[in-house]
Protein backbone atom coordinates (compact mmCIF):
# COMPACT_ATOMS: atom_id res chain seq x y z
CA UNK A 1 0.00 0.00 0.00
CA UNK A 2 1.26 3.34 -0.73
CA UNK A 3 1.36 6.03 2.20
CA UNK A 4 2.20 9.10 -0.34
CA UNK A 5 0.93 12.18 1.48
CA UNK A 6 0.49 15.49 -0.32
CA UNK A 7 0.53 18.87 1.45
CA UNK A 8 2.88 20.83 -0.80
CA UNK A 9 1.62 24.27 -2.16
CA UNK A 10 -0.22 24.14 -5.70
CA UNK A 11 0.47 26.07 -8.63
CA UNK A 12 -2.66 28.04 -8.48
CA UNK A 13 -3.67 30.57 -6.28
CA UNK A 14 -5.95 28.85 -3.16
CA UNK A 15 -9.28 30.53 -5.29
CA UNK A 16 -8.08 29.72 -8.52
CA UNK A 17 -7.23 26.33 -7.20
CA UNK A 18 -11.26 25.92 -6.00
CA UNK A 19 -12.92 27.11 -9.16
CA UNK A 20 -11.19 25.36 -11.19
CA UNK A 21 -11.90 21.74 -9.74
CA UNK A 22 -15.60 23.14 -9.04
CA UNK A 23 -15.59 24.29 -13.34
CA UNK A 24 -14.58 20.47 -14.08
CA UNK A 25 -17.63 19.18 -12.01
CA UNK A 26 -19.87 21.41 -13.48
CA UNK A 27 -18.40 20.53 -16.86
CA UNK A 28 -18.59 16.99 -16.44
CA UNK A 29 -22.23 16.74 -14.46
CA UNK A 30 -24.59 19.63 -16.07
CA UNK A 31 -24.03 17.54 -19.43
CA UNK A 32 -24.33 14.03 -17.75
CA UNK A 33 -27.43 12.14 -19.06
CA UNK A 34 -28.07 10.90 -15.64
CA UNK A 35 -28.76 14.53 -14.74
CA UNK A 36 -30.99 15.52 -17.30
CA UNK A 37 -33.04 12.43 -16.83
CA UNK A 38 -33.17 12.39 -12.77
CA UNK A 39 -34.28 16.65 -13.25
CA UNK A 40 -36.91 15.70 -15.47
CA UNK A 41 -37.97 13.04 -13.65
CA UNK A 42 -38.82 14.26 -10.80
CA UNK A 43 -40.05 17.77 -12.31
CA UNK A 44 -42.36 15.34 -13.90
CA UNK A 45 -43.05 14.03 -10.59
CA UNK A 46 -44.10 17.72 -9.31
CA UNK A 47 -46.46 18.53 -12.46
CA UNK A 48 -48.12 15.65 -11.92
CA UNK A 49 -48.48 15.77 -7.53
CA UNK A 50 -50.12 19.58 -8.20
CA UNK A 51 -52.10 18.56 -11.15
CA UNK A 52 -53.36 15.56 -9.41
CA UNK A 53 -54.00 17.40 -5.86
CA UNK A 54 -56.07 20.04 -7.82
CA UNK A 55 -57.96 17.97 -9.45
CA UNK A 56 -58.84 16.09 -6.35
CA UNK A 57 -59.44 19.47 -4.30
CA UNK A 58 -62.16 20.08 -7.39
CA UNK A 59 -63.59 16.88 -7.66
CA UNK A 60 -63.64 15.53 -4.52
CA UNK A 61 -66.85 14.11 -2.82
CA UNK A 62 -68.60 15.50 -5.84
CA UNK A 63 -71.90 13.53 -7.18
CA UNK A 64 -74.55 14.78 -9.53
CA UNK A 65 -78.09 13.90 -8.34
CA UNK A 66 -81.57 14.60 -11.02
CA UNK A 67 -84.73 15.59 -9.36
CA UNK A 68 -88.02 14.96 -11.38
CA UNK A 69 -90.64 17.80 -11.40
CA UNK A 70 -92.61 16.09 -8.54
CA UNK A 71 -89.65 15.94 -6.45
CA UNK A 72 -87.79 19.21 -7.34
CA UNK A 73 -89.14 20.63 -4.34
CA UNK A 74 -86.50 18.42 -2.61
CA UNK A 75 -83.67 20.79 -4.04
CA UNK A 76 -83.29 22.38 -0.84
CA UNK A 77 -83.57 19.94 1.12
CA UNK A 78 -81.17 17.40 -0.50
CA UNK A 79 -78.19 20.26 -0.53
CA UNK A 80 -78.58 20.86 3.02
CA UNK A 81 -78.04 17.39 3.80
CA UNK A 82 -75.42 17.01 1.46
CA UNK A 83 -73.68 19.87 3.64
CA UNK A 84 -74.75 18.08 6.46
CA UNK A 85 -72.61 15.14 5.16
CA UNK A 86 -69.79 16.86 4.10
CA UNK A 87 -70.49 16.30 0.29
CA UNK A 88 -70.81 18.32 -2.77
CA UNK A 89 -73.56 18.05 -5.27
CA UNK A 90 -75.11 19.53 -8.35
CA UNK A 91 -78.84 19.38 -8.38
CA UNK A 92 -80.37 18.99 -11.89
CA UNK A 93 -84.04 19.27 -12.83
CA UNK A 94 -84.75 16.45 -15.22
CA UNK A 95 -87.86 14.13 -16.54
CA UNK A 96 -88.26 10.85 -15.02
CA UNK A 97 -87.78 9.29 -18.19
CA UNK A 98 -84.73 11.38 -19.36
CA UNK A 99 -83.46 11.24 -15.87
CA UNK A 100 -83.18 7.20 -15.90
CA UNK A 101 -81.51 7.29 -19.22
CA UNK A 102 -78.96 9.81 -17.68
CA UNK A 103 -78.03 7.50 -14.68
CA UNK A 104 -78.19 3.91 -16.92
CA UNK A 105 -75.17 6.92 -18.81
CA UNK A 106 -73.62 7.31 -15.76
CA UNK A 107 -74.14 11.29 -16.39
CA UNK A 108 -76.30 11.05 -13.01
CA UNK A 109 -75.56 9.62 -9.96
CA UNK A 110 -78.78 9.40 -8.20
CA UNK A 111 -82.22 10.17 -9.57
CA UNK A 112 -84.99 10.82 -6.83
CA UNK A 113 -88.65 10.19 -8.33
CA UNK A 114 -91.63 9.67 -6.42
CA UNK A 115 -92.97 12.82 -4.22
CA UNK A 116 -91.72 14.57 -1.98
CA UNK A 117 -92.96 13.11 1.21
CA UNK A 118 -91.92 9.67 -0.41
CA UNK A 119 -89.28 9.99 -2.69
CA UNK A 120 -87.11 7.10 -3.95
CA UNK A 121 -83.60 6.78 -5.23
CA UNK A 122 -82.64 5.32 -8.57
CA UNK A 123 -79.10 4.31 -9.22
CA UNK A 124 -76.86 2.20 -11.79
CA UNK A 125 -75.70 0.13 -9.42
CA UNK A 126 -74.91 1.11 -6.20
CA UNK A 127 -74.72 4.47 -4.46
CA UNK A 128 -71.63 5.55 -3.36
CA UNK A 129 -70.80 6.15 0.35
CA UNK A 130 -71.17 10.30 0.00
CA UNK A 131 -74.01 9.61 -1.74
CA UNK A 132 -75.25 7.14 1.04
CA UNK A 133 -74.36 9.40 4.07
CA UNK A 134 -76.62 12.53 2.24
CA UNK A 135 -79.49 10.29 1.73
CA UNK A 136 -79.46 9.08 5.70
CA UNK A 137 -79.14 12.30 6.36
CA UNK A 138 -81.89 13.29 4.63
CA UNK A 139 -84.27 10.15 5.00
CA UNK A 140 -83.70 11.30 8.89
CA UNK A 141 -84.88 14.82 8.32
CA UNK A 142 -87.46 13.96 6.61
CA UNK A 143 -89.20 11.57 9.22
CA UNK A 144 -88.22 14.51 11.94
CA UNK A 145 -90.65 16.71 10.28
CA UNK A 146 -93.09 14.17 9.44
CA UNK A 147 -93.36 13.61 13.21
CA UNK A 148 -93.49 17.58 14.35
CA UNK A 149 -95.90 17.68 11.45
CA UNK A 150 -98.43 14.92 13.30
CA UNK A 151 -97.70 16.99 16.39
CA UNK A 152 -99.41 19.77 15.20
CA UNK A 153 -96.21 21.55 14.77
CA UNK A 154 -94.14 23.55 11.79
CA UNK A 155 -91.50 21.33 10.71
CA UNK A 156 -90.22 24.80 8.61
CA UNK A 157 -89.18 26.60 11.76
CA UNK A 158 -87.99 23.63 13.94
CA UNK A 159 -85.44 23.03 10.67
CA UNK A 160 -84.60 26.80 11.09
CA UNK A 161 -84.27 26.70 14.50
CA UNK A 162 -82.06 23.62 14.43
CA UNK A 163 -79.86 25.01 11.95
CA UNK A 164 -79.10 27.97 12.95
CA UNK A 165 -78.36 26.11 16.70
CA UNK A 166 -74.81 26.96 17.69
CA UNK A 167 -72.67 26.88 20.97
CA UNK A 168 -70.64 29.58 21.39
CA UNK A 169 -66.42 28.43 20.74
CA UNK A 170 -63.82 30.40 22.53
CA UNK A 171 -60.48 29.77 20.96
CA UNK A 172 -57.30 29.64 22.77
CA UNK A 173 -55.28 29.67 19.73
CA UNK A 174 -55.97 31.27 16.20
CA UNK A 175 -56.52 29.09 13.45
CA UNK A 176 -54.61 29.12 10.81
CA UNK A 177 -57.00 28.50 7.45
CA UNK A 178 -53.96 27.23 5.45
CA UNK A 179 -52.71 24.64 7.77
CA UNK A 180 -52.61 21.74 5.99
CA UNK A 181 -51.22 23.07 3.01
CA UNK A 182 -48.82 24.47 5.10
CA UNK A 183 -47.95 21.21 5.93
CA UNK A 184 -48.04 19.51 2.21
CA UNK A 185 -45.34 22.76 1.72
CA UNK A 186 -43.22 21.87 4.37
CA UNK A 187 -43.60 17.95 3.39
CA UNK A 188 -42.58 18.75 -0.39
CA UNK A 189 -39.89 20.86 0.62
CA UNK A 190 -38.03 18.38 2.98
CA UNK A 191 -38.51 15.60 0.02
CA UNK A 192 -36.67 17.48 -2.51
CA UNK A 193 -34.09 18.67 -0.03
CA UNK A 194 -33.71 14.87 1.13
CA UNK A 195 -34.08 13.65 -2.78
CA UNK A 196 -31.00 16.06 -3.68
CA UNK A 197 -28.64 15.50 -0.71
CA UNK A 198 -29.47 11.66 -1.48
CA UNK A 199 -28.47 12.19 -4.55
CA UNK A 200 -25.85 14.35 -5.31
CA UNK A 201 -24.28 13.64 -1.75
CA UNK A 202 -23.21 10.28 -2.60
CA UNK A 203 -22.00 11.72 -5.94
CA UNK A 204 -19.10 13.55 -3.87
CA UNK A 205 -17.88 10.00 -2.35
CA UNK A 206 -18.48 8.27 -5.41
CA UNK A 207 -16.20 10.69 -7.80
CA UNK A 208 -13.84 11.12 -4.59
CA UNK A 209 -13.47 7.28 -4.62
CA UNK A 210 -13.62 6.95 -8.63
CA UNK A 211 -10.63 9.79 -9.04
CA UNK A 212 -8.89 7.74 -6.22
CA UNK A 213 -8.92 4.44 -7.96
CA UNK A 214 -8.20 5.69 -11.31
CA UNK A 215 -5.09 7.23 -10.26
CA UNK A 216 -6.13 10.84 -11.43
CA UNK A 217 -6.14 12.25 -8.25
CA UNK A 218 -2.72 12.05 -8.01
CA UNK A 219 -2.63 14.26 -11.36
CA UNK A 220 -4.95 16.76 -9.88
CA UNK A 221 -2.47 16.63 -6.95
CA UNK A 222 0.12 18.00 -9.15
CA UNK A 223 -1.90 21.16 -9.54
CA UNK A 224 -4.12 21.81 -6.66
CA UNK A 225 -3.32 21.51 -2.88
CA UNK A 226 -5.54 18.63 -1.47
CA UNK A 227 -7.94 20.94 0.29
CA UNK A 228 -8.86 22.41 -2.85
CA UNK A 229 -9.31 19.83 -4.62
CA UNK A 230 -12.08 18.41 -2.09
CA UNK A 231 -13.29 21.97 -1.89
CA UNK A 232 -13.88 22.62 -5.41
CA UNK A 233 -15.44 19.04 -5.85
CA UNK A 234 -17.88 19.90 -3.26
CA UNK A 235 -19.18 22.99 -4.92
CA UNK A 236 -18.67 22.16 -7.82
CA UNK A 237 -21.04 19.44 -7.19
CA UNK A 238 -23.20 21.77 -4.95
CA UNK A 239 -23.84 24.06 -7.53
CA UNK A 240 -25.25 21.60 -9.83
CA UNK A 241 -27.92 20.45 -6.87
CA UNK A 242 -28.86 23.70 -6.13
CA UNK A 243 -29.73 24.28 -9.78
CA UNK A 244 -32.07 21.73 -9.46
CA UNK A 245 -33.72 22.88 -6.38
CA UNK A 246 -33.74 26.20 -8.39
CA UNK A 247 -35.45 24.26 -11.52
CA UNK A 248 -37.97 22.20 -8.71
CA UNK A 249 -38.51 25.30 -6.84
CA UNK A 250 -39.54 27.69 -10.00
CA UNK A 251 -41.63 24.90 -11.38
CA UNK A 252 -43.67 23.95 -7.78
CA UNK A 253 -44.21 27.51 -7.22
CA UNK A 254 -44.80 28.58 -10.37
CA UNK A 255 -47.23 25.68 -11.48
CA UNK A 256 -48.70 25.69 -7.79
CA UNK A 257 -50.41 29.23 -8.33
CA UNK A 258 -51.38 28.82 -11.94
CA UNK A 259 -53.15 25.45 -11.19
CA UNK A 260 -54.95 27.05 -7.72
CA UNK A 261 -53.25 23.80 -6.24
CA UNK A 262 -52.13 26.08 -3.44
CA UNK A 263 -54.39 28.53 -1.92
CA UNK A 264 -51.51 29.91 0.30
CA UNK A 265 -50.65 33.84 -0.69
CA UNK A 266 -47.85 33.65 -3.35
CA UNK A 267 -45.45 35.76 -0.64
CA UNK A 268 -45.62 32.64 1.54
CA UNK A 269 -44.97 29.88 -1.04
CA UNK A 270 -41.84 31.75 -2.56
CA UNK A 271 -40.62 32.24 1.49
CA UNK A 272 -40.90 28.37 1.84
CA UNK A 273 -39.01 27.98 -1.35
CA UNK A 274 -36.63 30.23 -0.46
CA UNK A 275 -35.54 28.80 2.64
CA UNK A 276 -35.88 24.99 1.51
CA UNK A 277 -32.87 26.25 -0.94
CA UNK A 278 -31.03 28.37 2.18
CA UNK A 279 -30.91 24.81 3.77
CA UNK A 280 -29.87 22.70 1.09
CA UNK A 281 -27.04 24.99 0.49
CA UNK A 282 -26.09 24.64 4.40
CA UNK A 283 -26.94 20.72 4.56
CA UNK A 284 -24.87 19.72 1.14
CA UNK A 285 -21.74 21.37 2.47
CA UNK A 286 -22.66 19.89 5.76
CA UNK A 287 -22.92 15.87 4.41
CA UNK A 288 -21.03 16.32 0.78
CA UNK A 289 -17.10 17.08 3.20
CA UNK A 290 -18.49 14.35 5.60
CA UNK A 291 -18.67 12.13 1.97
CA UNK A 292 -15.87 13.63 0.63
CA UNK A 293 -13.65 12.45 3.82
CA UNK A 294 -15.31 8.87 3.58
CA UNK A 295 -14.75 8.17 0.16
CA UNK A 296 -11.04 9.08 0.60
CA UNK A 297 -10.90 6.12 3.13
CA UNK A 298 -11.02 2.82 0.33
CA UNK A 299 -10.27 2.93 -2.84
CA UNK A 300 -12.82 0.56 -4.39
CA UNK A 301 -16.14 1.26 -5.14
CA UNK A 302 -16.89 -2.18 -3.65
CA UNK A 303 -16.03 -0.85 -0.78
CA UNK A 304 -17.92 2.44 -0.68
CA UNK A 305 -21.30 1.53 1.40
CA UNK A 306 -18.97 0.31 5.06
CA UNK A 307 -17.94 4.62 5.12
CA UNK A 308 -20.49 6.20 3.46
CA UNK A 309 -23.68 4.37 4.67
CA UNK A 310 -23.00 5.90 8.69
CA UNK A 311 -23.28 9.30 6.65
CA UNK A 312 -26.28 8.64 4.76
CA UNK A 313 -27.62 7.56 8.10
CA UNK A 314 -27.48 11.13 9.58
CA UNK A 315 -29.27 12.12 6.53
CA UNK A 316 -31.89 9.44 6.95
CA UNK A 317 -32.93 9.95 10.58
CA UNK A 318 -33.35 13.18 10.46
CA UNK A 319 -35.58 13.04 7.37
CA UNK A 320 -37.41 10.59 8.89
CA UNK A 321 -38.67 12.19 12.04
CA UNK A 322 -39.30 15.71 10.20
CA UNK A 323 -41.82 13.81 7.97
CA UNK A 324 -43.52 11.86 11.25
CA UNK A 325 -43.13 13.75 14.49
CA UNK A 326 -43.23 17.92 12.53
CA UNK A 327 -46.91 17.29 10.63
CA UNK A 328 -48.30 15.92 13.93
CA UNK A 329 -47.51 18.23 16.36
CA UNK A 330 -45.59 21.34 14.44
CA UNK A 331 -44.72 23.41 17.31
CA UNK A 332 -44.44 20.68 20.00
CA UNK A 333 -40.94 20.95 22.17
CA UNK A 334 -39.39 17.98 20.41
CA UNK A 335 -39.64 19.78 17.35
CA UNK A 336 -38.34 22.83 18.18
CA UNK A 337 -35.05 21.09 20.23
CA UNK A 338 -33.88 18.94 16.88
CA UNK A 339 -34.42 22.10 14.85
CA UNK A 340 -31.72 23.98 16.43
CA UNK A 341 -29.51 20.76 16.05
CA UNK A 342 -27.19 21.05 13.48
CA UNK A 343 -27.24 18.01 12.04
CA UNK A 344 -31.10 17.83 12.05
CA UNK A 345 -31.72 21.83 11.26
CA UNK A 346 -31.61 21.30 7.33
CA UNK A 347 -34.35 18.32 7.75
CA UNK A 348 -36.53 19.70 10.23
CA UNK A 349 -36.37 23.73 10.40
CA UNK A 350 -37.45 24.08 6.57
CA UNK A 351 -40.90 22.25 7.28
CA UNK A 352 -40.88 24.46 10.65
CA UNK A 353 -40.42 27.09 8.89
CA UNK A 354 -43.41 26.32 5.94
CA UNK A 355 -45.61 25.76 8.52
CA UNK A 356 -45.14 28.81 10.22
CA UNK A 357 -44.05 28.12 13.70
CA UNK A 358 -40.62 28.70 13.52
CA UNK A 359 -39.67 31.63 15.89
CA UNK A 360 -37.05 33.89 13.84
CA UNK A 361 -34.68 34.02 17.17
CA UNK A 362 -34.61 30.01 16.39
CA UNK A 363 -33.87 30.66 12.82
CA UNK A 364 -31.23 32.44 13.55
CA UNK A 365 -29.76 29.79 16.10
CA UNK A 366 -29.84 27.13 14.05
CA UNK A 367 -28.43 28.86 11.07
CA UNK A 368 -25.33 29.93 13.25
CA UNK A 369 -25.02 26.41 14.73
CA UNK A 370 -25.51 25.04 11.26
CA UNK A 371 -22.98 27.31 10.15
CA UNK A 372 -20.06 26.70 12.57
CA UNK A 373 -20.43 22.63 12.26
CA UNK A 374 -20.03 23.39 8.57
CA UNK A 375 -17.08 25.27 9.47
CA UNK A 376 -15.81 22.11 11.74
CA UNK A 377 -16.32 20.06 9.48
CA UNK A 378 -14.12 21.41 6.76
CA UNK A 379 -11.36 21.41 8.86
CA UNK A 380 -12.09 17.66 9.95
CA UNK A 381 -12.68 16.53 6.87
CA UNK A 382 -9.78 17.82 4.94
CA UNK A 383 -7.26 16.80 7.50
CA UNK A 384 -8.95 13.10 6.56
CA UNK A 385 -9.19 13.49 3.13
CA UNK A 386 -5.41 14.96 3.03
CA UNK A 387 -3.81 12.48 4.48
CA UNK A 388 -5.93 9.29 2.94
CA UNK A 389 -6.43 10.30 -0.33
CA UNK A 390 -3.52 9.16 -1.83
CA UNK A 391 -3.36 5.72 -0.06
CA UNK A 392 -4.06 3.47 -1.84
CA UNK A 393 -4.99 -0.45 -1.21
CA UNK A 394 -6.41 -1.47 1.92
CA UNK A 395 -9.34 0.86 3.53
CA UNK A 396 -7.83 3.90 5.46
CA UNK A 397 -9.11 4.11 8.71
CA UNK A 398 -10.14 7.09 10.47
CA UNK A 399 -7.84 7.15 13.37
CA UNK A 400 -5.34 6.66 10.78
CA UNK A 401 -6.61 9.51 8.43
CA UNK A 402 -7.04 12.12 11.52
CA UNK A 403 -3.61 11.92 12.68
CA UNK A 404 -0.93 14.63 11.59
CA UNK A 405 1.08 13.89 8.41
Amino acid sequence: MSNAQYDGPGALSAIGGVRLIARRELATRLRAKSFLISTAIIVVFICGYLILMNFIQNSSSSSTIGLTHQTSALATPVTSAAEAAGQKVDIRTVSEQAGRKQVADGKLDALLVGTPDAPKVVVKKTLSAGLTSTFHVLAQQQAFSQQIDQLGGDPSKVQQAMSTAQLPVQRLQSVDKYQVQRIVLGVIAVVLIYMSLMINGQAVAAGVIEEKSSRVVELLLATVRPWQLMAGKVLGIAVVGLVQMVIFAAVGVGLGLATGAFAIPAGLITGAALWAIVWYVIGFAMYAVMLAAAGALVSRQEDANAVVTPVIMLIVVPAVIGWSLIPANPDGMAGRVLSLIPLFSPMIMPMRISLGVAAPWEIAVSLVLSVALVVALVALAGRVYRNAVLRTGARVRLVDALRAA
